[in-house]
């Protein structure tokens, strides 16, 4: 299943449109990350091939980075609260 760009810009799913959100997200961390790596041109190079790649053959991928942000984030004080043995 390929991205619905223009069901995410439309605002009916509200999942497509996070999902978009998303987008934005991800290829402005890539390519802030590839401009510091390998230069400004090739970084966004990076971030397009990747972004593609996760949101168009992928589309599951885009929902991985969001939990292990949120576990990180969150995650420390849920992990203290369990018992030790």
């Amino acid at each position: 299943m390929a991205f619905d760009f223009l069901g995410a810009i439309s605002g009916e799913n509200p999942v497509l449109s996070f999902a978009l959100v998303l987008l934005i997200i991800y290829f402005l961390w890539f390519f802030s990350w590839g401009k510091k790596q390998v230069g400004t041109k090739i970084g966004l190079l990076i971030a397009v091939i990747i972004c593609f790649l996760t949101f168009y053959l992928y589309p599951d991928l885009i929902w991985i980075p969001l939990i292990l942000f949120i576990f990180a984030t969150f995650g420390k004080d849920i992990l203290e609260r369990i018992p030790k043995v």
